[in-house]
């Protein structure tokens, strides 16, 4: 009966044997197989990726100390060029606002000899009519000096062809002594800044006499 026990025992033993431990060897190889092959496959180089030298990591490293540099002249050169607008556009207000400086100052000196005769007019007994015409008379020839360096032009009409792009025609006469569309009479000079209207001159045209 004990011998019978003992074999039986025995039996299940190695049925569990073959049923744990017999399998376990080869699970865990297997185990160490698919390691094995993710390693490897870790390793394995990429496709078309070329692994690179080091002369031409020290040319990638030289190359981004060049950009850095290239970014900083960048910003510099964006900051000047933020500056040179700001005081373009404050130079240019000025200019517009003291545009007409030259001429004031020429004209300084007329308003001079404009007080002179009229304190000249308010005291008759230092000074006659023909003293005074005199004075207004350089008075006007100076004050047309400085115009004219302005760039100040007269615009005259008299006996010309009528103009439309200088002239403006406020009536027409019948005239034997005038062409017909010529200017009979300037009632009032015109004036031009070099080559732009500043106003024109007001006439007053000839036409044929009526038959």
């Amino acid at each position: 009966m004990t011998k019978n026990t003992d074999e039986s025992n025995a039996a299940n033993q190695e049925t569990a044997l073959l049923e744990t431990g017999g399998n376990a060897a080869p699970q865990n190889a297997q185990a160490a197989d698919v390691a094995l092959a993710d390693t490897a496959a870790e390793r394995k180089p990429v496709p078309g990726l070329v692994p690179l030298s080091p002369e031409q990591i020290d040319e990638l490293k030289a190359k981004a100390v060049k950009a850095d540099e290239f970014w900083d002249r960048l910003l510099r050169l964006t900051a000047d060029l933020e500056n040179y607008k700001k005081r373009a556009a404050r130079e240019r207000q000025e200019a517009v606002r003291y545009a007409n400086e030259s001429l004031l100052e020429r004209l300084i000196p007329v308003l001079d000899n404009f007080d002179m005769a009229v304190a000249a007019a308010n005291n008759p007994q230092n000074s006659s009519v023909e003293s005074i015409r005199t004075g207004i008379a350089m008075i006007s020839s100076q004050l047309r000096s400085a115009m004219a360096d302005a760039g100040l032009e007269e615009i005259d009409a008299a006996n010309k062809p009528f103009d439309a792009n200088w002239h403006e025609a406020v009536s027409q006469q019948e005239s034997a002594e005038a062409p017909e569309g010529h200017v009979l009479q300037q009632l009032r000079k015109g004036y031009k800044l070099r080559e732009r209207l500043l106003r024109p001159a007001t006439v007053v045209i000839a036409k044929k006499p009526a038959a």
